[in-house]
């Protein structure tokens, strides 16, 4: 009985998983990673039509609709019309990709090319979706057996919202499955997924209600689909927001691309993958809002060609650390009012070598920086190293907040998180609201309440406090000890009886050293 009741317990991600885990055979992660999530949006697309094909089905052949049409002949090829869908913002898919089609083959051996011939058709017929697909099914080193079973499994899951409304089962499942496969693909690896409650604190400090969004290291566009339900979550519509990310990994960008697709999203990444240093998709964008995860501490930038170019406003970075390359691509891509939340390393607030400290200063004293938090450890299934968020803002005065000109908020967050398991935690909600509604208290927003300094979590300082530092950006080194709660002990009296306890315990050890020593002898040992 308890066995059952926790497989019910089980969510239905959870569940796909471990069952999808289970006819991986004897492909790695990183591979299995493609097969598994180009099904999966296969499903998506192919549903979407479906419930647009029975839609217009229905209105048809509904003799109180005005699209009533009795000729069934007629019916039949409207049904079959590309336009009827395309302009719905609804993929086309031939008869021959149709999941229905697809599934009823699930068992024949040359399921693999069946499977890559659909992914051809989708990728001809929809040119947004051109060379984004993946079409290695029919490869030798796929068992077509167990492809057939993953085939029927990932058939199971239900379409259940065709407006991608808060119950998009298939973009719950594509998400839960990259953090699942980054989770497989272990250190040094998995770097194309960045844990969602990470993200969920950035797009929550950062509140991008309307404007450009910008990622351009975007990995599988996770900072995307949570701007994206941030809006939604305040009533706001999807074309609030544009959407522009760039990638440097090909297959990547294509889980990406997928990404946005499936959750009904339209952004610019760009029609290819890319290099953000060396080959800039969007030389000319200025965003209101950056967010982004770069690759922690990158040595392999080739940054030795880009020694004189423009982006380096504020020092040119050094060849073996991208770090503050990344922050000055951030601060060249953000529009005069723009504001940009990213993760570092924890190295980028303290490093001196290089010239970095020099960069780290110059941004400080351009009053950039608007707030920093020290995050947990454990946090990434990348590293196990600890990180923390940068913010900058490009103008503090911009009016949509207070004027926080010669400011910068330090919060250190390194007590919150929740482990989930030996070697992994994640920030709660509770934590999530914590550490944003203390910068928006910080930024004076309406209704945020008062700001205030918290020893040992939060601390609001001055340019002059940062000088007073040697410019390092460690939350650690300003907000100070956590306050003691105050046990009414008068402290003469605390002192006098702990005074007492300690003379007590040196009386004690005394007489424990003698004990053992006596012991000894009898043993034979000692004098």
């Amino acid at each position: 009985m308890a066995k059952k009741s926790t497989k019910k317990n089980k969510t239905l991600e959870a569940t796909l998983w471990e069952a999808a885990d289970k006819l991986r055979g004897n492909l790695e992660a990183a591979e299995y990673k493609h097969v598994v999530l180009g099904l999966v949006f296969l499903k998506y697309v192919s549903d979407a039509f479906e419930n647009r094909r029975k839609a217009i089905e229905a209105s048809l052949s509904d003799p109180k609709s005005k699209d009533y049409i009795p000729n069934e002949d007629r019916r039949t090829r409207i049904l079959e019309s590309r336009d009827e869908y395309t302009r719905e913002n609804v993929f086309w898919i031939p008869a021959e990709a149709r999941w229905e089609a697809l599934q009823s083959k699930a068992k024949q051996p040359e399921i693999g090319v069946l499977i890559d011939k659909a992914m051809d058709l989708v990728e001809k017929e929809n040119r947004s979706l051109r060379g984004v697909l993946p079409k290695t099914y029919g490869r030798a080193e796929i068992d077509k057996r167990l492809l057939g079973e993953l085939v029927d499994l990932i058939g199971s899951i239900g379409f259940t919202e065709v407006d991608h409304g808060a119950d998009d089962v298939l973009g719950r499942v594509y998400e839960y499955f990259l953090g699942q496969f980054a989770a497989s693909e272990g250190k040094n690896k998995g770097e194309f997924y960045t844990p969602r409650h990470v993200v969920q604190l950035l797009v929550e400090m950062l509140e991008p209600y309307e404007g450009r969004v910008f990622d351009p290291c975007c990995g599988s566009g996770g900072m995307f689909v949570q701007s994206a339900e941030f809006v939604a979550a305040h009533n706001g519509r999807r074309s609030d927001i544009s959407i522009y990310g760039q990638e440097s990994m090909a297959t990547t960008w294509r889980l990406a691309k997928m990404n946005l697709a499936l959750r009904g999203l339209e952004g610019n990444l760009a029609d290819s993958w890319g290099d953000s240093f060396h080959d800039d998709k969007f030389p000319d964008l200025r965003a209101d809002f950056v967010l982004a995860n770069p690759p922690f501490n990158d040595s392999d930038w080739s940054g030795e060609r880009l020694r004189d170019d423009p982006r380096w406003k504020y020092g040119t970075p050094p060849t073996g650390n991208a770090n503050f390359a990344w922050v000055q691509h951030f601060l060249h891509h953000l529009a005069p009012s723009g504001t940009a939340g990213f993760v570092l390393a924890n190295g980028s607030m303290t490093s001196n070598q290089s010239g970095e400290g020099d960069i780290r200063q110059n941004i400080i004293e351009a009053d950039l920086v608007d707030c920093m938090v020290a995050l947990p450890g454990q946090l990434f299934y990348t590293t196990q190293i600890p990180v923390c968020l940068w913010f900058l803002a490009k103008n503090k005065k911009n009016g949509r907040f207070r004027d926080r000109s010669g400011e910068t908020l330090f919060i250190d967050a390194r007590k919150l998180g929740t482990m989930i398991d030996r070697t992994h935690r994640i920030l709660t909600d509770d934590d999530i609201a914590h550490i944003a509604g203390t910068y928006h208290t910080w930024r004076g927003e309406p209704e945020a309440g008062d700001y205030e300094d918290i020893p040992g979590f939060c601390k609001s300082a001055t340019i002059d406090d940062i000088r007073e530092h040697g410019h390092v950006l460690t939350p650690g080194r300003y907000v100070g000890a956590e306050d003691l709660e105050d046990d009414d002990e008068p402290f003469d009296d605390k002192m006098q009886r702990l005074t007492t306890r300690l003379i007590e315990q040196q009386e004690e050890a005394v007489r424990l050293d003698q004990l053992i020593a006596a012991n000894l002898k009898e043993l034979g040992y000692g004098e």
